[in-house]
């Protein structure tokens, strides 16, 4: 199964990030599959499993929650064409080339409930300014997120901080 996930932000521009593995962890942390360091993600956020034939989601206790096609879910079967947001970014699934075209859920531009980007988990995080002090307004615009193409290059914008 060839599945990418094409990652919108609220202004409409995108991404695609092929999915790396049939077992995917969106978080975080720079062990994650997925790395996406702001803030208001979980160290370990979310897992995609393709198992079976099915394409599954499920939240790994997430603080702001994982969201198919706009509403909060804790596990689900994902189609072709859903969308998930995790923290305040949108990916939507293309599987086996499918939707060939693909274009910004109405639902993104619309206020999810307010989620708190406070961190849960920090007291195991590393000190260094790489990671820590990392917050969602130095990734406005996620300009940096724009500009990489593997689930690598955001682990190296994990370790090189935003500067």
């Amino acid at each position: 199964m060839d599945v990418n996930l094409v990652m919108f932000k609220k202004s409409g521009s995108r991404k695609v990030f092929p999915m790396p593995s049939n077992i995917t962890v969106i978080g975080r942390r720079p062990d994650c599959d997925l790395c996406v360091p702001l803030a208001s993600v979980s160290k370990r956020h979310c897992q995609l499993n393709y198992d079976g034939g099915l394409l599954h989601v499920r939240d790994l206790g997430s603080r702001n929650g994982t969201y198919l096609n706009g509403k909060r879910v804790d596990e689900a079967v994902i189609k072709a064409g859903d969308s998930i947001e995790i923290g305040h970014l949108t990916f939507v699934f293309q599987i086996n080339g499918q939707p060939e075209a693909i274009v910004q859920p109405e639902w993104v531009a619309q206020s999810l409930p307010q989620q708190d980007t406070t961190t849960e988990d920090t007291a195991d995080m590393p000190t260094d300014d790489t990671t820590d002090d990392t917050t969602d307004e130095e990734f406005e615009d996620f300009a940096e997120l724009e500009d990489l193409d593997s689930s690598e290059d955001l682990d190296s914008l994990n370790e090189s901080g935003s500067s």
